[in-house]
């Protein structure tokens, strides 16, 4: 009989597995030292001095303690050998309090690291905890707690507090004078941050957090939308909703999104998070996060200061990133999540060359901050394009534009497990069976896929009669593609089995369910049982939570869409409540513990781990063969719905890198503040290229123009057409570091 397969991790753990992050490592002297690295730290009485907030069950988080391979070497060099004439009372004095220091240094570790994980593991496995007294974590005169596990009280940075759940062993961790330390663990199940996941074997259990960075009708405060919807113009996508709010001056214009930024996703959401079972977030991140150019309305560069909060919220409850490129200028889809409702204009039409250039520009700059030591333990995935329109597009201009992109983010990184982040690519809705053997002996690759079931035909059958189906339609796809491609997984899924809620198929668009879409759609019923879920019974509930297990274990891994639906401004409640899952946790349809999952899809040969070694980062990692990458050079001879490239605008890099900037952190010892080093945005000194731009004396057409529009004609100047037109060239691949 095989083995439950939430025991993988166990069964294939390897003695390498510890990972001395970057906060161990960093010895800078604008830093404090970590807590993970240094015994010493543990020890000392100042006024950084870390403390735990046991709660009730006595959960701690002091990270690998006296398992640490630094423990002994650096509690020596800390202290000084006793002189060799010391009185005989002093070297008994010196003994008894070395005595001392080693059972303080010793004991206390092992338990907390040891013995007290070990009994809160066992308990978690039943999802059990020990109800005590919260212990107090501030005071006058006293340092705040920097570590914590369930029934622990969190302060956040505007001074409101909750009560930190988690049956599951995590602990939280946030020392802000050691503010890149990654001792902390989400579950006990997951690896903590200063440790390897494992892709393959580890399990990916994640919620997308839609709607916050990139706004969309449907997933975030719809209010936003619903405000602006007698407007000129309408606010249909984030391009017309800037439009709109811009205008709208005396309700603050476009600092509305800040707004929403700031209360959308809080701290709070990330301890939920972990306290809920799962490990990463997908984060959709737009282009207008980096820059805007002329005439595009976003509000530039602002989301990116709360990604970066995004980041500090993941490293102190112990969650992986998944950052995801998901608004590309000029659309890679034409749909109002990539930033403006209509054309495609990425890889497709006369501007679809230069918007790819610059959106690899985008994948570069993004790939050299997340690849520093700083931040790469923690943003572990990077999907570098959601959903491009593959069918339009053509897969091989898709193909090249990958490479390429792999090219740009293993440049930034280097070759081999721990340098940047694993690479995924979204199967651009051609299917994961179109990509097999892609890229063989790429470093570290990821295919992407969006498996819903909402979409297509509706049908008026009851939730029940879908308790199956994940595990018919999905199991077999993911189970081959796993070993045909390599890692994968379902970057987003909902529990909807119709279209039915308020604007799931976007602004004004009706539902296919209710004959209202546009096009020849049957009308199959009414949307209201599918919507009304404050009167959901418990069979509703439990037969949703049925498709919710089977989709967790067809998927194996996978990013629920999305955490969180906003209430409508109308009815004051989630009108898309099928794509919640914290309405789902707080109602009683979504499992809360998402282990109970194995087993839903039986029969289904799940695949079995590990992966190909170099499939993560080992052996042969990152060695593609020349042919593979002449046949997928950059770029493309022709562009879909173009033609040629020789006739279509190209950028240069000539311009100026629009370097993401890194997070300020003040530290405090005793005798001085400082600002941490938080890196400076560029990971590869090496590379120095400039910014994809203009070129003066050519010509260039709106990058939003649609594929309908002709080439500008004459393109450029004689003097300038060399510059111009980029031809094929193969990209040497970066050395292993």
């Amino acid at each position: 009989m095989p083995s439950p397969r939430f025991l993988a991790a166990a069964l294939y753990q390897g003695d390498d597995l510890n990972r001395i992050s970057y906060a161990s490592q960093n010895t800078s002297a604008s830093a404090a030292p970590s807590a993970q690295g240094s015994s010493v730290y543990a020890l000392n009485a100042h006024s950084g001095q870390p403390l735990y907030d046991s709660g009730p069950d006595g959960e701690q988080g002091p990270g690998d303690g006296a398992q640490s391979p630094l423990y002994l070497s650096e509690k020596r060099a800390a202290y000084a050998a006793p002189a060799a004439k010391s009185k005989r009372k002093l070297l008994i004095a010196g003994a008894a309090l070395a005595a001392v220091i080693v059972a303080i240094a010793v004991v206390v570790p092992v338990y907390f690291t040891v013995v007290k994980p070990k009994s809160d593991a066992a308990a978690s496995s039943t999802g059990s905890s020990n109800p005590a007294s919260p212990s107090s974590t501030s005071g006058t005169g006293s340092p705040s707690a920097v570590t914590g596990g369930n029934g622990s009280k969190i302060t956040t940075e505007d001074g409101t507090t909750f009560i930190y759940t988690n049956p599951f062993g995590g602990f939280w961790y946030w020392d802000p004078n050691d503010p890149f330390n990654n001792n902390a663990q989400a579950q006990s199940w997951t690896p903590p941050l200063n440790q390897t996941f494992q892709f393959g074997v580890d399990r990916i259990f994640g919620v997308n957090l839609g709607g916050w960075l990139t706004t969309e009708p449907v997933t975030n405060v719809p209010a936003l939308y619903e405000k602006y919807q007698s407007t000129t113009p309408q606010a249909v996508d984030e391009w017309t909703l800037s439009e709109a709010m811009a205008a709208d001056t005396a309700n603050g214009g476009l600092s509305q999104l800040v707004t929403h930024y700031e209360t959308f996703i809080t701290e709070q959401d990330f301890a939920e998070i972990a306290g809920a079972g799962l490990n990463f977030v997908r984060i959709p991140l737009p282009y207008w996060a980096i820059e805007t150019r002329e005439g595009e309305p976003f509000l530039p560069k602002t989301s990116w200061t709360y990604f970066l909060k995004a980041i500090q919220w993941a490293r102190k409850y112990g969650l992986r990133i998944n950052l995801d490129f998901h608004a590309l200028p000029g659309s890679q889809n034409g749909w109002n999540h990539s930033g403006k409702l209509g054309s495609i204009n990425v890889l497709n039409g006369p501007m679809g060359l230069a918007n790819a250039q610059r959106s690899l520009d985008y994948i570069r700059i993004i790939a050299e901050f997340i690849s520093q030591p700083e931040y790469r333990d923690v943003v572990v995935m990077f999907g570098i394009t959601n959903e491009p329109e593959a069918p339009t597009m053509g897969q091989e201009q898709l193909s090249r534009y990958y490479l390429q992109a792999y090219q740009y983010v293993r440049g930034a990184s280097g070759i081999g497990e721990g340098n940047g982040p694993f690479i995924s690519f979204h199967d651009g809705f051609l299917g994961l069976n179109q990509w097999a053997g892609f890229l063989p002996n790429a470093d570290r690759t990821a295919l992407d896929d969006h498996p819903y079931l909402c979409f297509s035909t509706q049908s008026s059958a009851p939730m029940s009669s879908y308790a199956q189906t994940p595990c018919d339609s999905w199991s077999a796809g993911f189970n081959t593609s796993m070993s045909a491609f390599g890692m994968t997984a379902a970057g987003e899924w909902s529990n909807a089995v119709t279209d039915c809620g308020l604007w799931v198929n976007g602004v004004g668009l009706g539902t296919r369910y209710e004959g209202t879409y546009p096009g020849d759609w049957p009308v199959v019923g009414n949307c209201t049982p599918w919507t009304d879920w404050q009167n959901w019974n418990a069979t509703m509930k439990q037969d949703i939570s049925n498709f919710a297990l089977a989709s967790m274990d067809a998927l194996q891994n996978w990013f629920f869409w999305t955490w969180k639906i906003g209430n409508s401004s109308t009815t004051g409640i989630v009108e898309a409540p099928q794509w919640s899952y914290q309405l789902g946790l707080q109602n009683g349809w979504m499992p809360t513990d998402p282990r109970v999952a194995s087993g839903t899809c039986a029969n289904q040969n799940i695949w079995s781990p590990p992966l190909q070694a170099w499939q993560t980062g080992g052996a042969g990692a990152g060695q593609i063969a020349a042919s593979v990458s002449s046949e997928y050079s950059w770029p493309p001879a022709t562009i879909s719905n173009a033609g040629a490239i020789t006739s279509l605008p190209s950028y240069t890099p000539t311009g100026t890198v629009a370097t993401l900037p890194p997070p300020t952190f003040t530290v405090t010892s005793a005798k001085s503040v400082q600002t941490a080093s938080a890196g400076n945005g560029w990971n590869n000194p090496s590379d120095t290229a400039g910014e994809m731009i203009g070129i003066a004396t050519c010509s260039y057409l709106n990058p939003w123009i649609g594929p309908s529009a002709a080439p500008p004609s004459p393109l450029c100047s004689s003097a300038a057409a060399a510059r111009a037109i980029l031809q094929p060239r193969v990209t040497p691949f970066p050395s292993r570091m």
